[in-house]
């Protein structure tokens, strides 16, 4: 695997890597589910902070690349089709193939598929504005990236139709605020007509439903709008950022132990405040790392490395690897040392088939949307 360094901002690869291994790391509850205890706990509100902090990236650095593209003296809709082609080409190759992949594991495992609506898995609707379906059930944050890739770009591209007297800069500023406060109020909607619930529905009817959670990646946005418009702020926050981002993750979670907010007797603040509270500090977080642009060899090749998998990493890493390594080794009989073993097998056959299926399979289909055959199609 080849990788150019220089190209790549150390301080996001090391987000993106620690990302996926508290998602891998808290889907190994799995290997021993009758598990309990502050251990279990802890590694599961760990793989919920992972996805946010795939959200906020994402929303990041697709918000650098889309406002350069509005504010540009040649915005028009063919360079966010463009924008959108060079997405897909980066996701949905990897999504397709691993959806395939999973049918012909459920198949062969003899799961019966009758009672999940495949066909909305093909379309990204499968957790749209209702709970998220069992099968697969870590794409549920797929939705919510492309919806999200394709909702901010076209209010933007409608907007800018209307030539308004405010500059393309402000203009983005604005649909950012208004996109991330309609999805803070669908929660707020939510929070007013569901009674009693608890963590489990929590997680597959909000946590991982589309019309709740876009706001998650434009945190991030909103994050790429100052960084760009505000350089000198933006460095200036760094360590303060930091900080702040690292009280408020402490703050919500201690606030969660020592004052018992549990679901059932607290549900406007698990339903409406909990999650943008930690996507706020992620993205408080951002400057930070945003500029520290490289690191000594031995410790960006690994970390490095990870990020550029990472995304194949989470779409293998439960449904597949450890569904397959549950059926043909069963853990239940398993202990001590043995759970351990079990545990780095699981982690070990992830890294090395994600970095399979990303030389042979994603890198190549990624590199089709720089081609001059793409590039001519939208006149780029």
């Amino acid at each position: 695997m080849r990788i150019n360094y220089e190209k790549r901002i150390f301080g996001l690869d090391l987000m993106r890597a620690i990302a996926i291994s508290m998602v891998i790391g808290a889907h190994a509850i799995w290997i021993v589910p009758e598990a309990n205890g502050i251990i279990p706990d802890i590694l599961s509100l760990v793989g919920v902070m992972g996805v946010e902090v795939f959200f906020v990236l994402s929303g990041f650095l697709i918000g650098r690349i889309v406002y350069k593209i509005f504010v540009s003296d040649d915005f028009n809709f063919d360079k966010i089709k463009y924008f959108w082609v060079r997405r897909w080409f980066r996701t949905l190759p990897n999504y397709y193939l691993i959806l395939i992949v999973n049918i012909g594991i459920a198949l062969y495992l003899g799961i019966n598929l009758s009672g999940y609506r495949l066909w909305q898995y093909f379309f990204f609707i499968q957790n749209l504005a209702w709970e998220m379906q069992g099968f697969f059930p870590e794409s549920w944050s797929l939705p919510v990236e492309e919806f999200a890739y394709i909702i901010g770009p076209l209010l933007l591209y409608s907007v800018h139709c209307f030539k308004f007297n405010i500059s393309n800069s402000k203009l983005f500023a604005i649909v950012t605020i208004l996109i991330i406060v309609f999805f803070n109020l669908t929660k707020i909607i939510y929070n007013y007509n569901v009674g009693d619930s608890d963590l489990i529905f929590w997680n597959v009817n909000l946590k991982a439903v589309t019309i709740y959670r876009v706001d998650a990646i434009y945190f991030g946005v909103l994050a790429a709008y100052i960084s760009m418009c505000k350089p000198e702020f933006w460095k200036k926050a760094a360590w303060i950022g930091v900080v702040i981002g690292a009280a408020i993750v402490l703050g919500l979670n201690l606030l969660l132990s020592i004052k018992q907010l549990f679901i059932n007797t607290h549900p406007y603040f698990w339903n409406v405040l909990y999650l943008p509270m930690h996507s706020i500090a992620i993205a408080c977080c951002l400057p930070l790392l945003s500029g520290i642009k490289s690191a000594p060899r031995f410790i960006a090749m690994p970390i490095t490395k990870i990020s550029v998998i990472s995304y194949s990493m989470y779409l293998l890493h439960y449904s597949i690897v450890l569904q397959l390594l549950k059926y043909f080794m069963p853990s239940k009989a398993m202990g001590g040392l043995d759970i351990v073993i079990y545990i780095m097998v699981y982690m070990l056959i992830t890294v090395v088939l994600s970095y399979f299926v990303y030389r042979l399979y994603e890198n190549p289909l990624t590199n089709l949307r720089d081609s001059k055959f793409i590039k001519g199609r939208f006149k780029i």
